[in-house]
This record gives C-alpha cells, structure tokens and sequence, in this order.
C-alpha cells in the first residue's frame, strides 16, 4: 500500500510536541502539577490518551468536569504553559534524524508543514531554539481551527493552505487521538512512538510507526516520489 502511496505524495505534515521534539513528559507534568493545585488527579497515562492534541479550551473543562469562562480558561492555560517552558527549556532538542528527513523532504520538493495544538508561546518557543521557523512553510495552530484533535481540523486547514491534496499528504503524529484526526483528514499517519507504544498507534489507525527519523531512511524510500 505505501508503495502505492509514494507515487501521490507532495507535502508532510508534522505534529510538533511529541513528534518533532520529545517534550511530551515535560507537558504531562505541568498538567499533574496543575490538577494536583486544582484538586484533581490525573495520571500521565491518561492524559496521552484523552487529552493530547486537544485544545486547551476544550481540555480543561473535560479535566475540571465544569464549564469554565473564557478568562479562567486564560488564566489557567498560562499558568500551565509556562511551568511547562520553564521544566522543558534545559531539554529542548529535535527528535533524532529529523534534521536530515527535512533536508530530504527539501531535496525531494515536498512541502512541509506543521499542524499543532500547541499554544503560540509553545510553538515560538520550540520552533526558535530548534532553529525550525526558517524550515517550515506553514504553521497552524489551535487558534486558526474551530475543533482540535481528533477532528481533522488542523490537517485539513495545514493541507489547504500547502494546496496539497489530502490524499497526497503524509501526518506524522505520537498520539492517539492525533492518529485519529489525520485518518479523519483522509491521510496517510505515520504514528511516532514518543509516548505510545507502535500497536497502540496502530489500533488507532496508523498506517505504520517509527521510534524515531534515524528509522526513516528505509520508511521514507517507500513513501516519498
């Protein structure tokens, strides 16, 4: 099948936290501090599984089990975003072979774009100390879509403003519900196994799954023109 595909791709898509950078951990640990304050408990496991890829206005109600304003929502997505800054910034680092996968996506003429639910600060301060805002063609972020993850929103609004077909894109994404909302977008997800084990991915939906881009020398000669 993905030999099949590999005739039809023209653009990639990278979900960010958990998939190009491995920050996840950093991100479940703000969110326990935080339901820890708020009187809740919340387990790393869990999160991964129902929460990640979902917006922070969609999160935190389903966390707090109560409809929160929009100025609480603020509040609270600040506070926890910058603990979770301040816990990654000695760590901060691309996923191993990434590097050279985009200088291979370049070299092919594939378009590249990321699809995140990451907060702006969060993509600001991953893209610059990684040195990824000159590589990338297109952003999108939770602010530019109605629904998060696992709706397709965020790919669909990535593939459109690459004017790449669906069908012809690859998502590369480290969670479940992510894996979802790229075989909701109609394409073809390659699930990264920074947070969730392969057969986990796969159950949800992923078409293959990598430990990481040192593994796609061989994966990417069966997907890319």
């Amino acid at each position: 099948m993905l030999r099949r595909v590999a005739d039809l791709i023209r653009a990639v898509l990278f979900d960010l936290d958990g998939t190009m950078v491995d920050n996840m951990r950093f991100h479940v640990d703000a969110w326990i501090e935080m339901a820890k304050k708020l009187g809740h408990e919340l387990t790393g496991e869990y999160f991964q599984r129902e929460f990640s890829g979902r917006k922070n206005e969609e999160l935190l109600p389903l966390l707090l089990g109560r409809p929160l304003d929009a100025s609480e929502i603020r509040r609270l997505s600040e506070e926890k975003e910058a603990r979770y800054r301040e816990l990654y910034e000695p760590h901060v680092r691309l996923l191993d072979g990434l590097e050279a996968f985009l200088d291979l996506l370049g070299a092919r003429g594939i378009a590249v774009g990321i699809a995140t639910a990451a907060p702006a600060d969060n993509r600001e301060f991953v893209l610059e100390r990684t040195g990824l805002s000159g590589r990338i063609s297109v952003v999108v972020g939770a602010e530019q879509v109605e629904r998060g993850k696992p709706a397709p929103d965020l790919f669909l609004t990535a593939a459109r403003q690459l004017a790449c077909e669906p069908s012809a894109t690859v998502v590369f994404e480290d969670a479940v519900l992510g894996v979802q909302a790229g075989r909701a977008a109609g394409m073809t997800v390659c699930g990264v196994t920074t947070s969730e084990r392969s057969d986990v991915l796969l159950a949800a939906g992923a078409h293959f799954t990598i430990r990481d881009f040192t593994e796609l020398p061989s994966a990417s000669l069966q997907l890319l023109p």
